[in-house]
């Protein structure tokens, strides 16, 4: 269930917090003995630390709502991806001012998920000022689609512009890596 998932994601940051907060004792010299090492939640600390985004995959606007207050909650960045719904709360998100990477919209609606999928989307959410990138969440859709999906954004509305940094200059801004690549100078 959407609950159970909203839950099991809350336990395993509550256990990835705690974890941490054992690390940086030991690692602060408060702490004689060494926590004992957890794989799962050692791949947790760069998030916890805020290295790194939490990657929340949303399609519903609920289910973005849920993953906004977790992220709230716990204090981490996070990116909404899919968000398929967010048109329809473009209000709400711009408040938060998270980045959004919207897709993969190429293709059916196969699931009651995507009702709302539209290559309006993007542009809306662009307009609204936050940072979107478009996906084709690859292999999903492969990725030689990236340009057209940019083109049939651009058709239902968004700036040229913008579709161009929605697939170069922002997806590298939200990987961090947007001072190496994703644009031409």
């Amino acid at each position: 269930t959407r609950m159970g998932t909203a839950a099991l994601l809350r336990g395993l940051l509550f256990k990835a917090r705690e974890y941490e907060e054992k690390w940086e004792a030991y690692e602060k010299g408060e702490a004689e003995k060494k926590p004992d090492f957890d794989m799962q939640l050692d791949a947790m600390r760069p998030v916890m630390r805020r290295e790194i985004p939490l990657k929340a995959h949303a399609h519903r606007a609920d289910d973005i709502f849920t993953a906004l207050r977790i992220a709230k909650e716990f204090d981490l960045k996070i990116t909404l991806d899919h968000c398929t719904d967010g048109a329809l709360i473009v209000d709400e998100l711009a408040e938060e001012g998270r980045p959004v990477l919207v897709g993969p919209t190429l293709g059916s609606k196969s699931k009651v998920e995507l009702a709302h999928k539209s290559f309006e989307t993007p542009g809306i959410m662009a307009k609204a000022g936050l940072l979107t990138a478009i996906i084709t969440d690859a292999p999903v859709i492969p990725l030689q689609y990236l340009p057209l999906c940019a083109g049939l954004a651009v058709k239902s509305g968004m700036e040229p512009e913008e579709a161009w940094k929605a697939v170069t200059i922002n997806p590298a801004e939200v990987a961090g890596i947007g001072d190496r690549v994703g644009s031409l100078e």
